[in-house]
């Protein structure tokens, strides 16, 4: 029975959807934990259908996969986030105060130097890094003067074998596949206080720029959101069912559109009955969710209508925020996106800002990767300086265009 909670189906041929099934015990949130996995799989979801009776879910997923997929690794990834069979007898709930959070995982610090810099390297490394299921929560990035790179990376392990020296030299060997003759020594270890203290991002920022990028309003323009071409349109109907409350969701496509209706849902503790969505051609979608509140009730206040409401159409309009900003005589490249109530970001991230900087054929200087609270939501915020030394750096709203692209799957 465990094997058949995830069904995988792959594709017959190119250009064909692979369809995964999943028909498990429901919990509050399941559907943002897979849409997460898929997501960080780097699958797209052109369709979408999740049926829920209170105890039990039946969800599949019509997904665009790449010849490089893992599937049979994707499969045991959902099966984790999976209740057990054992749990049908009560319906999880995410209750944050309730909840009791698991041991977060060992941070271990990875460490190498390389006789120069190259464009591109760092995206090497984080591809390196993503295939082998290791998380950067953290990254340093030092340039000497004569050219030589120290990269500190600071990483837990999805496998959480970190700590063995198999899992250390598997990882060593495949950096060394990519850097090749440029690596001068690389090592893993768990770092002391004093590594992690020093290496600590700013602990604000400008003021100036938590005012602009992190606006909760909507205005007509914003040049450091992610504003769609196509308007949002979501309406709230309380009279096609007598126990569920309908929202219909249309606008513009983009890369991780379902997970970040999930994962608001999921942090307004608001269950999703039945769902459908549906990608049209032209990067249009359409949405459908019958949902209720925590107390198995429809959502009949008006301010709470206004606030899912005004919530949901932020979170597809700008699901992360870019900008290039002065800082000091250089240019900086600022992204950030919100963390979810349990504590988790957005998966990469990061892989596709280094993609993008790669493909402009940009250098890194420097990178911090931080998190703040601002206007009450903590954001996962990543500062990296851009090295201007050749003095051909492109301009700002090409850097801003690609990076807005490559991460809402628009390039």
């Amino acid at each position: 029975m465990y094997e058949d909670v995830v069904v995988i189906s792959q594709a017959e041929k190119p250009g064909d959807c692979t369809v995964i099934t999943v028909n498990c015990p429901d919990k509050t949130g399941l559907g943002c934990d897979l849409c997460r996995i898929i997501l960080l799989f780097g699958l797209s979801i052109s369709r979408g259908d999740l049926s829920k009776d209170g105890k039990w879910c039946y969800l599949v997923f019509w997904v665009v996969g790449k010849p490089t997929t893992r599937w049979s690794l994707l499969k045991n990834r959902l099966l984790e986030v999976c209740p057990s069979y054992f749990s049908t007898s009560r319906i999880y709930s995410y209750r944050l105060e309730n909840q009791q959070q698991p041991k977060p995982p060992d941070v271990f610090l990875l460490k190498f130097w390389c006789f120069q810099d190259r464009k591109g390297l760092l995206h090497d490394v984080t591809e390196v890094l993503c295939e082998l299921e290791l998380t950067i929560k953290r990254v340093k990035v030092s340039t000497t003067p004569d050219g030589r790179v120290m990269d500190l990376f600071f990483i837990t392990d999805t496998r959480e074998l970190l700590h063995t020296r198999k899992r250390r030299e598997e990882t060593i060997h495949h950096l060394e596949a990519v850097l090749g003759n440029t690596l001068i020594s690389c090592e893993i270890e768990l770092p002391g206080p004093e590594i992690t203290a020093c290496c600590h991002g700013s602990s604000f920022l400008p003021s100036a720029i938590t005012k602009e990028m992190f606006s909760l309003e909507l205005p007509a323009e914003q040049p450091n959101g992610f504003l769609a071409s196509a308007p949002v349109s979501i309406a709230v109907d309380n009279s096609f069912s007598p126990s569920h409350t309908l929202i219909q969701i249309l606008g513009q496509d983009h890369k991780g559109l379902i997970y970040d209706m999930m994962r608001t849902l999921k942090d307004y503790n608001t269950q999703v009955s039945y769902g459908r969505f549906f990608a049209k051609p032209r990067g249009n979608c359409e949405v459908d969710l019958f949902i209720m509140q925590a107390d198995g009730k429809k959502i009949v206040d008006p301010s709470k209508q206004d606030a899912l409401c005004s919530r949901l159409r932020m979170e597809l309009l700008r699901p992360l925020r870019v900008a290039v900003v002065n800082r000091g005589p250089d240019a900086e490249l600022l992204v950030a996106n919100p963390v979810e109530l349990s504590g988790r970001g957005r998966p990469l991230v990061f892989y596709d800002i280094t993609l993008a900087l790669k493909i402009l054929s940009i250098s890194i200087f420097s990178v911090e990767i931080g998190r703040y609270m601002i206007h009450d939501r903590e954001w996962e915020v990543y500062r990296i300086l851009l090295d201007e030394a050749d003095g051909n750096l492109e301009p700002r709203n090409k850097i801003e265009d690609l990076v807005r692209k490559i991460l809402m799957g628009w390039e």
